[in-house]
Order: structure tokens, then sequence, then C-alpha cells
């Protein structure tokens, strides 16, 4: 998972990123060696505690997903903020595959999956399914309809654990 990405057509400017790093600059002084570059908001947690990695990979989904500049970014945006407004939810680790969004009751890198799968559609509805391309939990018209029929397909759960 990036902590850090942008874009730029300038290599130089990749280069002197990719010192920076390599130099063990601070991330949040990067983007003074490359002004492209900015944080993704992800495990900027020193300690790795598996709540505070899952709050954090919240937060970088939560920003990515505001930024996308797709067809269907608006409808993907309302299904992680409709998701990460749900407690239940926002207490997993958060991760997506092929633009699904899933939930691990462990945090990256050995994912213990739970739960269904949550998907954003170009036409502005949402699916729920056992897998990653199935809606056989049903297609909903809005994020919070799909959000709350994910809710009531979970196990009781404790918080993340630290996925090693």
């Amino acid at each position: 998972m990036p902590l850090i990405d942008g874009r730029t057509d300038d290599l130089a400017e990749v280069a002197q990123a990719a010192r920076a790093w390599h130099d063990g600059t601070a991330l949040n002084e990067i983007r003074q060696a490359a002004p492209f570059v900015h944080l993704t908001g992800r495990f900027e947690v020193p300690d790795n505690n598996p709540e505070r990695l899952t709050a954090s990979e919240w937060q970088g989904m939560r920003k990515k997903a505001a930024e996308l500049a797709y067809v269907w970014q608006e409808a993907y945006q309302n299904l992680i903020e409709a998701a990460h407004a749900e407690p239940a939810l926002r207490a997993l680790y958060p991760f997506t595959s092929h633009w699904a969004l899933r939930f691990s009751t462990t945090t990256r890198p050995n994912l213990t999956v739970v739960g269904p799968c949550l998907s954003a559609h170009s036409d502005g509805t949402y699916g729920v399914g056992r897998g990653i391309i199935t809606h056989d939990l049903g297609e909903f018209a809005t994020a919070q309809e799909a959000v709350a029929v994910a809710v009531r397909q979970l196990p009781l759960l404790g918080p993340p654990q630290l996925g090693r």
C-alpha cells in the first residue's frame, strides 16, 4: 500500500522523491523535495496498533474515493462514506479488490475476510454479494440500503487484529 503518490511527467521529480525516501526524509517533508507528491493517509501508524491501522486505512480510502475522476466516482464515494458511517463496518479493516469494498478482522498483510462484498455501479446502484462479482444478496438504490444488508450478514466480531 502506498504511503505517498502523485503524478508528474518530469522523471527528475520522481528521482527527487525517490532520493528523499531513500535518505529517510519524513513523509510530510518529501513534498518539499517533490511538490507533485501527496500523502495517502495510509499506514502512518508507527506502533502498528491494529485499531489505528484500521482508522488510517479508512482515512486513506475515503480520501482516495473523494479524489477519483471516474464516471461512477460519486456512487463509489457514497458507498465508502456509508460504510464508514456504520460502526460495525468502521471497526473492521477495509480493503478493495476490483473496486469492491471488503472487510477483514486482521490488518495487512494477512487479511481475514469477513462479511459480504459491497460494490457501486456506474448507474448509481449498489450491489451486495458473497463474492466479488456476485450480487446474490441484492441490488439497492442507495448505499445506505446496501450497507444495512451487509451489516446484517456480519458475525459477532471484536476489534481488528494485527495481520502478520
